[in-house]
C-alpha cells in the first residue's frame, strides 16, 4: 500500500488542486497536512487578521476532508522536522505540494525537497497563478517590470486553461499520524476577541469562494469597468481573500469569466477588465519571485536615497493614520473600514497609500506592515506591489507628481458621502456637499482637525522627489 502526504498551504481546496489530485492519481492512501510554522517565519509573519481567517478556512478543509472519509493532521513547528517525523512514522514513500513564490518559501522549500529526496519522492506543482514566473520574459531572457507589456504577453499565450481534475479518492491510511486540535495552533486572538466582529463580515472556505464568484458574476460584473472605483457602491469581487489562502484558483475564475463572456457578450468589456485585476495579482507575484528584495526595499534604487522622516518624526502621525483619525473623511472611512472589516476598498487603497506616504512622508514600509497585520487578504506580493505602485518606487509606479487629493477623491468616487458616513459616523449629519472636506474650526463635529495641510505637505512630498532627481 503506498501512502502520500499532502502538504496543504496556500492552497486550502480540494478542487483544482494539482498535488492533491497527483496524490490520488499514484497513492493508494494520502495523508493531509498543515504545518503552521509561521512562527519560525520573522522575516515574514502571517498577519493577525489572516490568522483569524486561517483558523475558519482549515475548519473548513477539516470539514470538505471529513466528507471524503478524511482527517486533516494540523502541526506546528519546523516545516521539515515535522515532515520527516510524519514520513518516518507513516511509512510515506512521496510527498506532494504545491508551490509558492515569496523569497522565503522559495528557499525553505528547496532546502526541504534536497533533503527529503534522499528519502521519498517529492514533487510540487502551480496552482496559484496562471503561469510560473519564470515562463514569461521579454525577448532578452529579462522579466518585464510593465504591466501593460507582461499582461499582453500573458494573453497572446492564453489565460483560460484547463482545471484540474477533482481528486480520485482521498483514502486516508489505517493509522494517521498524531494532530493537534485546531484550537491548538492558537491563530484566534486572545481576549478581547476583535475578530469575532470581524469575521461577520465574511463566509469562508472553498464553497463559499465559489458562491462568491457566482454572486459577484450574476450581481456585479455589470458596469465593474465604473462601479469598481466607487466605494460606496458593491462594485467589486472581494475575492482577494479567498485567492490569497486559495479557496480559490485564478484559473477557476478565468474558467468562470471565459463562460460568461459566451454567454454575456454585453458584459465582455466588464470582464476583461476584471480579468486584468487577476493579472495584477499575477503580476505581484512575478515581480516578488525576480525581484525578491523588493519585500523590503523599493525596487526603483534611487528610492533608497529618499528623505522619508524619521520615526520618531512620524510616529504620532503614524498612530493617527492606523486609527482613522486624520482629519481627512475618505481616508478615515478606509482605515476604519480596515479595522472593522479586516478589508478595504481597492480605490481607498490606493488613497490612504498616497496621504500616508506623500503628504505624511512616512515610508511605504510601515505602511505595508500595518496592511500586512490588519488585512485578511495580505498577499505579500500584491500588498507590495501595491505600496511602491503608490509611493513611486516600484514597477509600472504612479508618477512621482500623482498625489491623491483625499478631498477631490472622496467627491469624485464618493459623491454622496455614503461611505464615510457609514464609517465615519460622527459625519453623518454634515452636508454632503462638503462631507469630504476637513473639520474646520468652529464645527461642532466630534471629529478630529486636518493632520496635515493638503497644498503645504504636497509641496513637501515634490521636493522630497527632487532631492533624489525624480523628474
Amino acid at each position: 500500500m503506498s501512502i502520500g502526504i499532502v502538504w496543504f498551504r496556500a492552497d486550502l481546496r480540494l478542487s483544482d488542486n494539482p498535488a492533491l489530485y497527483a496524490a490520488s492519481q499514484s497513492c493508494d492512501t494520502i495523508i493531509p497536512v498543515f504545518i503552521d510554522d509561521t512562527h519560525s517565519n520573522t522575516l515574514n509573519p502571517l498577519g493577525a487578521a489572516s490568522r483569524a481567517w486561517l483558523h475558519h478556512s482549515l475548519q473548513q478543509l477539516q470539514h470538505s476532508l471529513a466528507q471524503h472519509g478524511s482527517t486533516l493532521i494540523l502541526r506546528q513547528g519546523s516545516a521539515l522536522e515535522t515532515l520527516s517525523d510524519i514520513i518516518k512514522s507513516s511509512g510515506a514513500t512521496q510527498v506532494f505540494w504545491n508551490r509558492l513564490y515569496d523569497p522565503i518559501s522559495t528557499q525553505r522549500d528547496t532546502q526541504i525537497k534536497q533533503t527529503l529526496s534522499t528519502l521519498v519522492s517529492v514533487q510540487s506543482f502551480n496552482s496559484s497563478l496562471l503561469f510560473e514566473p519564470w515562463q514569461i520574459l521579454k525577448a532578452d531572457k529579462s522579466p518585464y517590470k510593465v504591466f501593460t507589456a507582461y499582461w499582453k504577453q500573458v494573453l497572446q499565450q492564453g489565460i483560460n486553461h484547463p482545471l484540474t481534475p477533482n481528486p480520485l479518492h482521498i483514502n486516508p491510511p489505517p493509522v494517521l499520524p498524531h494532530s493537534l486540535k485546531l484550537n491548538n495552533l492558537q491563530l484566534l486572538p486572545s481576549k478581547p476577541r476583535w475578530d469575532e466582529a470581524m469575521m461577520q463580515h465574511w463566509q469562508v472556505g472553498e464553497a463559499a469562494a465559489h458562491q462568491q464568484l457566482e454572486y459577484f458574476l450574476t450581481h456585479g460584473v455589470a458596469h465593474y469597468s465604473i462601479n469598481r472605483d466607487r466605494p460606496d457602491l458593491i462594485g467589486t469581487s472581494k475575492l482577494s481573500p479567498h485567492l490569497h489562502f486559495g479557496e480559490l484558483s485564478p484559473r477557476q475564475i478565468i474558467h468562470a469569466t471565459t463562460h460568461y463572456k459566451s454567454t454575456h457578450p454585453e458584459w465582455s468589456a466588464d470582464l476583461l477588465k476584471f480579468e486584468s485585476e487577476v493579472g495584477w495579482r499575477e503580476f505581484g507575484y512575478y515581480l516578488l519571485y525576480h525581484f525578491p528584495q523588493t519585500t523590503t526595499e523599493p525596487l526603483d534604487q534611487r528610492f533608497k536615497q529618499f528623505p522619508w522622516r524619521s520615526p520618531s518624526e512620524y510616529a504620532a502621525d503614524l498612530k493617527r493614520w492606523q486609527q482613522g483619525t486624520t482629519g481627512f473623511p475618505i481616508v478615515d472611512a478606509g482605515m476604519r473600514q480596515l479595522w472593522q472589516t479586516g478589508w478595504m476598498h481597492n480605490r481607498v487603497r490606493m488613497i490612504v497609500a498616497s496621504f500616508l506616504t506623500k503628504n505624511l512622508l512616512i515610508p511605504w514600509q510601515a505602511g505595508e506592515a500595518w496592511f500586512r497585520d490588519t488585512l485578511v487578504d495580505a498577499d505579500l506580493a500584491s500588498n507590495v506591489l501595491g505600496w511602491q505602485w503608490t509611493a513611486g518606487c516600484g514597477a509600472d509606479a504612479a508618477p512621482y507628481f500623482r498625489i491623491f487629493n483625499p478631498i477631490t477623491q472622496g467627491e469624485k468616487f464618493d459623491p454622496d458621502g455614503a461611505y464615510v458616513k457609514t464609517y465615519v459616523p460622527e459625519l453623518k449629519g454634515r452636508n454632503a456637499k462638503v462631507i469630504h472636506a476637513p473639520r474646520q474650526l468652529g464645527e461642532h463635529y466630534a471629529y478630529p482637525l486636518p493632520i496635515v495641510d493638503l497644498a503645504a505637505s504636497r509641496a513637501r512630498a515634490l521636493a522630497a522627489f527632487d532631492a533624489i532627481k525624480i523628474k
